[in-house]
């Protein structure tokens, strides 16, 4: 019998903001912008349809979304 798989677990969790931020700069590799608090928080506000009314974060849902974001937004930023 196979046991639960911790990954897929810990992945679809719906989290605080303060702990998507940490679960998603674990292990991010070194090439990879790191999340802070602020950019967290204005991905959010430009995109609060992928938010539950419950406001909470997932890896599953956000991880890979804020991922694609962040570096355009961080060039618009430099600009």
């Amino acid at each position: 019998m196979k046991g639960p798989d911790l990954d897929r677990e810990r992945s679809e969790r719906r989290v605080t903001l303060a702990t998507f931020l940490a679960e998603y700069n674990d292990k991010l590799p070194e090439a990879f912008p790191r999340a802070s608090l602020p950019l967290l928080r204005e991905y959010r506000t430009r995109y609060p349809g992928q938010f539950k009314a419950d406001g909470l974060w997932s890896l599953d849902e956000h991880r890979k979304r804020f991922m694609d974001w962040l570096p355009a937004y961080l060039k618009t930023l430099e600009a």
